[in-house]
């Protein structure tokens, strides 16, 4: 089930509280690589996380999730690829199909803006995302075992990619 009235557009400057709020609340084990923030907290956007690298959900006249894609390195060789880079949707929202709007946004951005590929990072033990990914054509690429040290054990690092084929 799609959320109501579920609209995608880009991050501007004053979603920054907002943003910083969801991903406070939606922080998580299952796919948080830091530690649980504490205040006082950092600004969301900063000279790394711009607005415009930022897909968000809206749904309900609220913000419901959000997608950050960017190119995976300031490399001329790798301009022609897309990363997520973090994809966030309120628990609220969850099981009623943000990801999967916000993924497909995030490719045709991507495809807009050029891009022929897309790549991910995920953690192993995150099952829900990793079944996401490969239901929209995402494959695993390639698995950095124990590459993360999380909660007191080891974590894969799952890399999965696709090509972005034109529509």
């Amino acid at each position: 089930m799609i959320v109501p009235e579920l609209s995608i557009r880009t991050a501007e400057p004053g979603d920054d509280e907002v943003l910083g709020a969801l991903d406070r609340a939606a922080w998580s084990t299952l796919h948080a690589v830091l530690p649980a923030p504490t205040p006082p907290y950092e600004p969301f956007f900063d000279a790394r996380h711009l607005p415009g690298d930022y897909l968000l959900a809206v749904g309900g006249g609220a913000v419901v999730g959000y997608i950050r894609i960017v190119p995976p390195t300031p490399l001329a060789a790798t301009a022609h690829v897309r990363q997520i880079q973090g994809l966030v949707v309120a628990e609220s929202a969850r099981g009623r199909g943000v990801a999967r709007a916000l993924l497909r946004a995030a490719m045709d951005r991507a495809r807009a803006d050029g891009a022929v590929r897309m790549t991910l990072r995920v953690l192993g033990h995150n099952a829900p995302a990793r079944a996401l990914y490969v239901s929209e054509g995402f494959a695993v690429e390639g698995v950095l075992p124990g590459e993360m040290f999380l909660g007191g054990a080891y974590v894969d690092d799952i890399l999965m990619g696709r090509a972005l084929d034109p529509r």
